[in-house]
């Protein structure tokens, strides 16, 4: 099933007015976050509120995500087994560097009994991390690895490469467009990472597109107020899914249904489009449910 993601909010977990407010904000998905935004004296009363959260539902059509501390901290192992028990839709594995960060948390889920839909989602933001990124997407081929999404933790790389964060993003585009070839590769998805001002609405618009045309899905937002323009960027223009609508029905014509190649007003059309338009109708069919 393709699932819109173009916007995917941080949340703490150990704010709960921020929690409650998640319900209500049209964020495709929302990150309940135990790591980076909680203090180490509040992880475990986060972890509690963020569990209890998951199981009253109501966070509607939005994808639900727990990301958990990592394994080699003092709270990963109790957030990675509450947040398996909780049941959300996903879980957000941190500074995830090797295959086997993803298969023990796999290995775990599935001891545990969790829902076949319940998929894991990797933080790519170490150095290690990058440089075994096709690695770590290739463990998509085994079902049970759960793993479904990339999510880029671009502070991070910054941070632990000195790579400076700057407009444009020159000294980062060569690591996002390795890791998004390796989850093309495997057919994960991958999200971007996070932009930073906050009142710099037309800076964030500028790095949505960017990340859009480099091939990303959506965008990690950290405040409310970011998420419409990522919603606008990553959803597809009207004029593309009406494009996409004639392809297939050209190609569901008698006389081309054998056809590899077709000319569609004046240009060429291969297969591969009308493969391209169908995951554009999804995404367009998907978003149209939604309230």
């Amino acid at each position: 099933m393709i699932r819109p993601r173009r916007s995917a909010l941080y949340m703490p977990g150990s704010n709960a007015r921020a929690i409650e407010k998640a319900r209500s904000l049209p964020a495709d998905a929302i990150i309940l976050d135990l790591e980076d935004s909680v203090a180490p004296d509040q992880k475990a009363a986060a972890r509690d509120q963020v569990c209890a959260a998951v199981r009253a539902g109501g966070f509607g059509p939005r994808e639900l995500v727990i990301r958990t501390n990592g394994m080699e901290t003092e709270w990963g192992p109790a957030d990675l087994a509450a947040a398996i028990a909780a049941g959300p839709d996903a879980i957000l594995l941190p500074k995830v560097s090797s295959p086997g960060d993803v298969m023990l948390a796999a290995r775990e889920a599935n001891n545990k009994g969790a829902p076949a839909q319940m998929r894991l989602w990797a933080m790519i933001e170490t150095p290690l991390g990058l440089l075994n990124v096709d690695s770590i997407a290739r463990t998509a081929q085994d079902p049970a690895s759960r793993l479904a999404v990339f999510v880029m933790g671009t502070n991070d790389i910054a941070k632990e490469t000195r790579a400076r964060l700057m407009p444009g993003r020159a000294s980062m585009i060569g690591w996002l467009s390795n890791s998004i070839l390796a989850a093309r590769a495997y057919g994960i998805d991958v999200l971007d990472g996070v932009y930073n001002q906050l009142a710099d609405l037309e800076g964030l618009r500028a790095e949505c597109e960017q990340g859009r045309d480099l091939g990303m899905d959506g965008k990690t937002v950290i405040h409310p107020n970011q998420i419409a323009v990522a919603n606008e960027i990553f959803a597809p223009p009207e004029a593309e899914v009406e494009w996409a609508r004639k392809i297939i029905a050209a190609f569901e014509q008698a006389e081309n249904a054998a056809k590899g190649a077709i000319s569609l007003e004046g240009k060429m059309v291969e297969r591969l489009h009308a493969d391209m338009a169908r995951r554009t109708l999804a995404i367009a069919d998907a978003l149209a449910t939604r309230p």
